[in-house]
């Protein structure tokens, strides 16, 4: 796949990144393929393989796609379920847990996912790399999509 470089079509995407203990390696190397290409990165952290409790990590990713002081957003933890549910608490948040290519680029162009969440402990280093590059260079198809995606925030089914 070619990995379409935002910044150098003058459009400086910011994506923000945090990571738990099991995730710190996939971090680094995505960080670094991301910045290599002139995006903007906010790295939360964690910066360790000590164990650390991924909400802490993950609600600074979530409040800044929140309050679109980041484009997307990039999560992840050993199972990336943890970090998914984290994420997704945070109005405005559409974060997609996946494990393959095919998935983080449907849950861009079908579902608007502004966070990826990624697995560590069940996806290569390779396949995170992949499936964070179909994440990046996906746009939301929008028509009919657009219509789901809208019907997504529960707030008026709450009283």
């Amino acid at each position: 796949m070619a990995f379409f470089n935002f910044a150098s079509n003058n459009i400086t995407m910011k994506i923000s990144i945090g990571n738990d203990h099991a995730g710190t390696g996939y971090k680094e190397m995505i960080k670094e393929k991301l910045e290599s290409l002139g995006y903007t990165v906010t790295n939360y952290g964690t910066n360790s393989e000590d164990s650390v409790d991924y909400p802490d990590f993950v609600h600074p990713v979530a409040e800044d796609v929140e309050n679109k002081k980041a484009d997307l957003g990039i999560i992840i933890c050993g199972s990336g379920n943890g970090a998914n549910m984290t994420a997704n608490k945070h109005q405005g948040v559409r974060s997609a847990l996946c494990w393959n290519v095919e998935i983080a680029k449907l849950a861009r162009e079908h579902n608007d996912a502004n966070i990826l969440s990624i697995p560590a402990r069940f996806v290569s280093e390779e396949l995170a790399t992949e499936m964070m590059e179909a994440f990046v260079n996906t746009k939301f198809e929008g028509g009919r999509h657009q219509r789901r995606v809208d019907k997504i925030p529960a707030k008026k089914y709450c009283s």
